[in-house]
């Protein structure tokens, strides 16, 4: 890849499970349900905030629930909005959209349209975890990178982020475009449409959500490892500004 000015963008669009006090009555009852993966992905905003500390990069992230808006969804997929919240009348779901979807949107935008205007190239990693088994699916993997194939940029720093992770975790299972495809409906998808390959380039870390249930100890050295092998793949080719 040629070498150009580039900075880096972290998101964490699912970075906590916590209610708004107004829409705590709703959901009464579905505390499980908030716990669990539906709910949110658990070690995304420490991952984030590692690696926004070490590269001084921008971070953005919503602690609020996926279960009240999905902020991983366009507006016009039906599962931006769990069955909870589905069946609220229309003119509550768009003040939901208004207050937490569209100012995180906007501002993921905004930041990046004000780089490209610059002409900076952004490189957006988006961080997720999965949960290890979707009802009756056993998720085969310890770490996803989703991408792009058709997008170059994309599709070579995976490659490249891949070999070091396999280097960096020998006993992990890397898989490419997994549990989900990178061209599914998603905030990088959304991205990509407004930005060309040149300007932009969006890559989900999808870590597998057993491996942020172990001891403190085990999680810091997981962290710190996804952050050695970004370094050793990605820090010369993409550096923060």
């Amino acid at each position: 890849m040629k070498q150009r000015q580039s900075t880096i963008l972290l998101t964490c669009e699912h970075a906590g499970n916590q209610v708004p006090e107004r829409y705590a009555a709703l959901f009464a009852g579905h505390e499980a349900t908030l716990e669990s993966h539906r709910g949110w992905d658990p070690g995304t905003l420490e991952v984030g905030k590692y690696f926004a500390s070490k590269l001084q990069a921008k971070l953005l992230y919503s602690e609020v629930t996926r279960l009240l808006v999905d902020l991983n969804r366009s507006e016009s997929n039906r599962v931006i909005f769990s069955p909870i919240v589905r069946e609220l009348p229309l003119q509550q779901r768009e003040e939901i959209l208004q207050t937490y979807y569209r100012p995180f949107r906007s501002e993921v935008l905004q930041w990046i349209s004000e780089k490209v205007e610059e002409k900076t190239f952004v490189w957006h990693l988006s961080l997720h975890s999965f949960t290890p088994q979707l009802g009756d699916q056993v998720r085969h993997a310890d770490i996803g990178l989703l991408y792009d194939p058709s997008r170059k940029p994309e599709q070579e720093a995976s490659q490249l982020w891949r070999d070091e992770l396999t280097k960096e975790f020998p006993e992990f299972r890397i898989r490419m475009n997994y549990p989900y495809r990178g061209i599914s409906d998603g905030h990088t998808s959304a991205l990509r449409k407004v930005f060309r390959p040149r300007q932009y380039a969006g890559i989900e870390l999808e870590v597998n959500q057993r491996l942020f249930a172990q001891d403190t100890e085990a999680v810091n050295r997981l962290i710190a490892g996804l952050y050695r092998s970004y370094q050793m793949a990605w820090g010369s080719k993409h550096p923060s500004d």
